[in-house]
């Protein structure tokens, strides 16, 4: 059997801001109702954390659970523990009107960090991303560039980037042209 491997092989690009891919990462997509008692005790078993709030996102390292929709969030657990948690989870919502399938092959995380990562990502997403107005555990489904995205911060400097695994080459350059030096805008 072969070994699984990430959608840009670790691919890195130090500019203006540093833009890496993670790696593999597992991601569960979980929909149903958000304030259902059993829906929240399957995300804090699978996650230890609640169901986060609208554009919200509850992650430490590789494990946490982001706010996507009024009825979907994305689970995130170790690559290797993705199959046992999606097992725990179906389990514990059988007979509750839910769904989580397994996604981790059908997206790509990419990072991007330094003191110019707002200004990185500004230039390809339509988002505010002033201090004010995009903070560490906010999270935004949107447009990079011709393709959608999601992403949030880990900290005041660092965004994890997620996209189809399709199109993770096109978003890894598109943030690289984004980082060149010399491209500094003084936005952010």
């Amino acid at each position: 059997m072969s070994e699984p491997i990430s959608a840009l092989n670790h691919a890195s690009y130090d500019g203006i801001a540093k833009v890496e891919e993670c790696g593999l990462q597992g991601m569960i997509t979980l929909r149903g109702d958000l304030s259902d008692k059993v829906l929240a005790k399957v995300v804090k078993d699978a996650t230890g954390q609640k169901v986060p709030g609208q554009r919200e996102a509850l992650v430490n390292g590789d494990t946490g659970v982001c706010w996507m929709s009024t009825d979907e969030l994305l689970v995130l657990v170790p690559y290797a523990e993705v199959e046992a948690k999606l097992a725990a989870m179906t389990n514990a919502l059988s007979g509750t009107h839910a769904l989580a399938v397994n996604v981790s092959d059908a997206r790509a995380v990419i990072r991007v960090s330094g003191s110019s990562a707002r200004e990185v990502l500004g230039k390809v997403a339509p988002v505010d991303f002033a201090v004010d107005a995009f903070q560490s555990g906010q999270i935004r489904r949107s447009r990079l560039a011709q393709v959608a995205g999601a992403f949030w911060m880990d900290d005041a400097e660092t965004f994890r980037v997620v996209c189809f695994r399709s199109t993770a080459d096109y978003v890894f350059k598109l943030l690289k042209i984004a980082a060149q030096p010399g491209g500094e805008v003084g936005v952010y």
